[in-house]
This record gives structure tokens, C-alpha cells and sequence, in this order.
């Protein structure tokens, strides 16, 4: 490098403009101005166009709550069905079976396999790897890459086997399922997952040697949390392991509001930012995870409280241990007791011809579901025709937008002046990365007045 090309890049002025980061669900920006050495600008704009799906909601039956609301991400189809179904359950007052919320578990369990897995190795290990893309590492770490793939495959099959389809799944639905899983699917996917034992512990020990961006910076961490469980499905809402919140009053935990910039709100508690996701998660509920995840949690140096938002990738691989083990357990007990097709077969699903006939109590149901990003709500208020007359949905992805921003504006006074603009837009870009952001989820939520 010559000494004109080093000064250029050591500048006091630097400026990074990422268009379409890449590596990330959906279009989002990375906007970065710092002038004179003075950080003037720092955004993460969402620029998808919104869609409206509150809006789509309105004047449909309850029934028909989560065919629609799983069209909000492909990723995250399962995730936001069972919101959208335990919400509609909360308003019409009907409790699940034990079978039925066993299901609904081990369907979340793989939707976090499915996504966690994806971001794990196409996502984020190129970052690490020094590469563009996963594309190259098919020529250099073949093995690796079918690997990756083989794990993937076991949790999409998974979907597939419980709910009909991965992605936008059918047979979970208000009360129940429309049909019981297979025999033969349960047995194959338990053979699948038992396989995969060897294929996670392959993952942890490449994982164990790849270095991680360090940067610390504390902040406040939200997700469930229950006194049974690692808290996927159900739980109350908690802040660095602090008092409850019921999921009912999450609208008095934390406030959404909407800036210039970006087609997605931004959410804070008193005032300031804060994070969901994976290692919000580890952080509130480490003493939950399972022998076996405290076990790679050790191996790979991940202790709790972490505050190096790059390591949500590693609680994220923490959690595909606990959640691989969790599917196994349940898979067992399924095949060695059964289920009670009665309890879970949904038998008073009612007919076309009759929605908007039966008579119900007005009501507003409230759900929230850990999703492989966060903590994910959905709220419905319902007629006597049982028609939803107002919807939320509150993304995770909008939730880590604010402390994803703030985690920008300490990073770069720290390495500026010591890295150069190509390094810095790096940075900032596996930041990004980090958060697994889900960009097109986050866009629905504009609210459009037209006068």
C-alpha cells in the first residue's frame, strides 16, 4: 500500500453506503457518515415496500387468521402461525390439548433447526471465512457445505411431517390440528434427527475454531421466560432476567414509534433500545437449556451474560443443541405413548356456510412465540361475528432495529482511525448480519392515513 492509498484510507471522513445488504431476508440499507472524525449519520433503513397485512386481516373470520398471517414470511411461516393461532384461541377462550401443545412445540423446536442452521452457514461462516458467499466453499469445503445442507434438509422435513409444508404450513389451526402427522413421517424424522447428533457435533467443533468480531456493549435483553422451560412456545416476558411481564400487557413493556427513514418502527423499554432474538434468550433463560446445549455452550467459550451482539450466531448454534435434544425427547415420547387423535383432530372447526352466523363474546386475544429472531405478537380483536376488527403483529426484526442502530454508533468511534473504509463496511455489514434480520417481516407495519 502506498502512503497516499494508507492516508486516503485512514481519513477522518468516511462514509458507508451498503445498497441491499447482502446475505440478510428482504432489502435493507447501511447508511454511515462520519465527517471530521465526528459520527454525523448512522442507519439501518428498511426500504422494502410495506405490506399490509394488519390491514388484510380486518373483516376476515378469526378462522382464517393464520392461513393469512403465515404469508408474512417464508422463513418464519411456522412461527407466526402459531401466534397467530394461540391468539385466536386467547379470544375465543379455547385451551388446546397437552398432545396439541406437545406438537406445537416440536414445530417450533424445528422451525428454529430450520432457520438457525441457514444463517449458521450460508449466512454468516463466508463473513467468517473471508468469502463472498457459500458458493465458494463448495470447490474448497464440499464436505461441509452437504453437511450444512443434510441438516437442513432433517428440520424442513420436519415441517413437512408435523404441519403438512415447512413453509406456509396447513395443519395447524385454532384448537387442534386438521390431520395427525404419519406414522412412517415420525419415524423417519426421529431417525433424521438422530443422525443429525453427529453432524452437531461436527458443527461445534469448526465453530469452536472460527474467530468472532469482539465488541461489547451491554444492553437490554427480552424474551420469554418460564420456571418449566426453555421458553419457546409460552412464558411471561422478561429484561435481563429481571420481574415478569405478562405477554397480555406487552404494550406496557415497550413502545414502537416510526422514523423519517425506514418503512419499519422502531421499539424501545423506558426509553432505550433493546434486543430479541437468540442471545436475548440465552442470556434471560441460560439455567433452561438442556445437558447437552450447557455442554456446547462451554465448549465454545459462550458464557451468560454475553453482550458481543456477533455472538447471537453462537447462541443460535447453542440452540440448535437444545432444541435437537427437545425434538428427540418429544419424538420418544410420542412413539412410545401415542397421541390422542380425538384431543388433537379438530372435530367443530366450523363450516364456510356458517362463519359470520355464530354468535361470540367481543374479545381481544394476545399470543407471543419465540421465532428464530425473537419474541413474535400477535393481537386480534374480534366481533360477535367472530371478524377481526383490529390487528398487530410486532415483528422481531423491527425490535432489534434500534439496538442494532446503537450498536453501530458505539462501534464506529472505536474503530475509526484504525481500520480502513472497507474494513468499517465490513464491520458494519456482519453486524447487520449478526441480528439475522428478517427484513420483509418488518415491513407491513407502516400505518397509511389517506386524506
Amino acid at each position: 500500500m502506498t502512503p497516499n492509498s494508507s492516508k486516503q484510507a485512514y481519513s477522518k471522513d468516511v462514509k458507508v453506503d451498503v445498497h441491499y445488504l447482502t446475505r440478510v431476508e428482504g432489502h435493507g440499507n447501511i447508511v454511515v457518515d462520519v465527517k471530521d472524525g465526528r459520527l454525523t449519520k448512522c442507519e439501518f433503513q428498511v426500504i422494502e415496500s410495506p405490506r399490509f397485512f394488519e390491514s388484510m386481516l380486518v373483516d376476515r373470520s378469526i378462522w382464517e387468521a393464520q392461513h393469512i398471517t403465515s404469508r408474512i414470511c417464508g422463513i418464519c411461516a411456522c412461527g407466526h402461525s402459531l401466534a397467530s393461532v394461540k391468539a385466536g384461541e386467547d379470544a375465543l377462550g379455547i385451551k388446546p390439548s397437552e398432545d396439541t401443545i406437545l406438537l406445537r412445540k416440536l414445530l417450533l423446536y424445528a422451525e428454529a433447526l430450520d432457520s438457525h442452521i441457514l444463517h449458521i452457514y450460508v449466512l454468516v461462516a463466508p463473513d467468517l471465512l473471508g468469502v463472498k458467499s457459500i458458493m465458494p466453499l463448495i470447490k474448497t469445503d464440499k464436505p461441509i457445505v452437504e453437511m450444512a445442507l443434510r441438516m437442513k434438509r432433517m428440520s424442513d422435513y420436519a415441517g413437512e411431517v408435523l404441519a403438512g409444508r415447512h413453509i406456509h404450513p396447513i395443519s395447524f389451526v385454532i384448537g387442534g390440528l386438521t390431520q395427525m402427522p404419519s406414522q412412517d413421517g415420525l419415524e423417519k424424522l426421529y431417525k433424521l434427527m438422530l443422525d443429525s447428533r453427529k453432524d452437531t457435533d461436527e458443527t461445534l467443533k469448526i465453530f469452536k475454531k472460527l474467530k468472532f468480531p469482539e465488541f461489547q456493549r451491554p444492553t437490554q435483553y427480552m424474551s420469554l421466560a418460564s420456571d418449566e422451560e426453555y421458553a419457546f412456545y409460552d412464558g411471561d416476558l422478561v429484561v435481563n432476567g429481571g420481574s415478569k411481564t405478562r405477554v397480555r400487557n406487552y404494550k406496557q413493556l415497550f413502545t414502537e414509534t416510526v422514523v423519517d427513514y425506514s418503512r419499519a418502527k422502531i421499539a424501545t423499554i423506558n426509553n432505550k433500545p433493546y434486543a430479541v432474538g437468540a442471545l436475548s434468550r440465552f442470556n434471560n433463560n441460560f439455567e433452561k437449556l438442556n445437558k447437552k446445549a450447557k455442554a456446547a455452550s462451554a465448549e465454545l467459550g459462550l458464557k451468560a451474560p454475553c453482550h458481543n451482539p456477533y455472538l447471537n450466531t453462537v447462541a443460535q448454534l447453542v440452540e440448535w443443541v437444545h432444541c435437537l435434544e427437545e425434538s428427540i425427547a418429544i419424538m420418544e415420547k410420542i412413539l412410545k405413548n401415542g397421541l390422542d387423535e380425538k384431543k388433537v383432530v379438530v372435530s367443530s372447526w366450523p363450516k364456510r356456510s356458517q362463519i359470520g352466523k355464530i354468535k361470540y363474546k367481543p374479545n381481544t386475544g394476545i399470543a407471543c412465540v419465540e421465532v428464530p429472531r425473537g419474541s413474535l405478537f400477535h393481537e386480534y380483536s374480534i366481533n360477535e361475528s367472530g371478524h377481526i376488527t383490529q390487528a398487530n403483529c410486532v415483528i422481531p426484526t423491527n425490535q432489534n432495529m434500534g439496538n442494532l442502530e446503537e450498536d453501530m454508533r458505539q462501534l464506529v468511534p472505536l474503530v475509526l482511525g484504525k481500520k480502513t473504509q472497507e474494513e468499517i463496511t465490513l464491520d458494519m455489514e456482519m453486524l447487520a448480519r449478526s441480528y439475522d434480520p428478517c427484513i420483509s417481516c418488518s415491513t407491513h407495519l407502516l400505518d397509511v392515513k389517506f386524506v
